[in-house]
């Protein structure tokens, strides 16, 4: 955890007035959301909890905010030749739903492996999809290629001065949702987001704690902080696509940097067990982004946090359907309600029926059973069995076992998701 003492702000090119104007210029053409209560979470936190719903935007993300007003800001010749950008997936959703709105040519580049259903969402959008890298600095190398060739306009998705002041219209809407606020979290991935409701928050309700969260495999803000301005890491393939960014913008960086009160990583198993819980407990599908807020608290790295009116902003919901089946059983077993096991039973007929019943008996739900006779053991009467079965929670696997255990089958190994 990464606690920010403030000091003075840094003199940036974006200030309060802009996001007021932001506000102004995108009515009509960008969603307010909801900010609603959650008892359900709010029970299972701790804290009286809000989420700012911004995976209803149309294009499915906060984007929306910061491309419509990038792009109302261009001049006629400009708008003309067309526009570039790089992007994970939802600025270039953002940026091609509304360059079809108001008549702009839209290119994106995006890394290789970005979301599939992202990348033909843009397509259908009318805009040019170019692949090229596997991360975003990659990707904008090429489009600073198209750039000079064909003379496009470049819109940096989270460190133009347009984007900040469009996605600091969260936070007036947020502000003005909910009354005595104690915190906001924020997902961070170049920190477009979290610099705009930032400058905004700090100017209306200075005591409103900001706290951003990223992923721990790509914490470039943390590494920022660390050296006292934007730095290039590693970055490896996560749940929360869209918050990896190796490096965070500079102006977004200046702007956060004395505003952001505390900042946190999460892990894959956290990420995915975010995304089950808000699945199962609000009914909505968000990416690993949007989750990364709630997966902060279930990581237990906000506990401060307790007893207090919180504010999530669910950034995104653009997620694959394959990828998301995958996260709900990752984030079943993350939850102790999916158990992966090996068992040594009876080979005889009637050995599986008896495991079988046995864990009818204890109301457990089979999902697969893999026989292993060639690399079983090498009693022949006996055969490995792979299982993998759905339980209520941890204690009623504990339960499973002990009468497994009673009807004498042995149990070899148990498997825990990895992160």
């Amino acid at each position: 955890m990464a606690t920010i003492q403030a000091t003075a702000h840094a003199v940036t090119d974006v200030c309060f007035a802009d996001i007021v104007a932001a506000r102004q210029r995108i009515a009509g053409g960008v969603l307010v959301t909801p900010c609603v209560e959650s008892p359900a979470l709010s029970v299972i936190i701790g804290a009286q909890v809000f989420c700012k719903l911004e995976y209803q935007q149309r294009a499915g993300s906060f984007k929306e905010r910061g491309a419509c007003n990038a792009l109302l800001l261009l001049s006629a010749e400009e708008r003309a030749r067309g526009v570039i950008a790089a992007s994970a997936g939802n600025h270039a959703l953002a940026l091609a739903l509304h360059g079809k709105r108001l008549g702009i040519p839209v290119t994106v580049v995006m890394p290789t492996h970005a979301p599939l259903v992202k990348q033909r969402r843009c397509r259908e959008l009318g805009a040019r999809v170019l692949n090229h890298g596997d991360n975003i600095a990659e990707a904008r190398s090429r489009a600073d290629l198209l750039v000079a060739d064909e003379r496009l306009t470049y819109i940096n998705g989270f460190n133009d001065a347009a984007i900040v002041a469009g996605q600091g219209t969260v936070g007036l809407e947020i502000l003005e949702q909910v009354a005595d606020l104690d915190a906001i979290v924020v997902p961070i991935g170049g920190a477009g987001l979290i610099a705009g409701i930032a400058l905004a928050t700090k100017e209306l309700a200075p005591r409103v704690r900001i706290v951003g969260v990223e992923p721990s495999r790509c914490a470039s803000f943390a590494a920022a902080m660390a050296a006292g301005k934007p730095v290039r890491v590693s970055s490896v393939a996560t749940l929360a696509d869209g918050l990896a960014v190796p490096e965070v913008g500079a102006r977004s960086f200046e702007i956060a940097r004395t505003r952001v009160d505390e900042c946190v990583a999460v892990d894959e198993n956290a990420i995915a067990l975010a995304i089950l819980r808000l699945a199962e407990l609000e009914k909505c599908v968000v990416e690993g982004a949007g989750a990364a807020p709630l997966a902060a608290f279930l990581a237990g790295k906000l506990d401060s946090l307790k007893g207090k009116r919180v504010a999530l902003v669910l950034c995104g919901g653009n997620i694959d359907p394959l990828v998301f089946s995958r996260v709900i059983e990752q984030g079943l077993a993350v939850d102790g309600r999916l158990v992966n096991f090996s068992a040594v039973i009876s080979d005889r007929p009637g050995g599986l029926a008896d495991l079988a019943g046995t864990l009818a008996k204890c109301g457990a739900s089979v999902q697969d059973i893999v026989h292993e006779r060639t690399f079983g053991e090498a009693d022949v009467s006996t055969v490995t069995v792979q299982c993998i079965v759905e339980v209520r929670d941890r204690s009623h696997a504990q339960e499973l076992f002990a009468a497994l255990h009673a009807r004498g089958v042995r149990i070899t190994s148990r498997s825990e998701p990895l992160e």
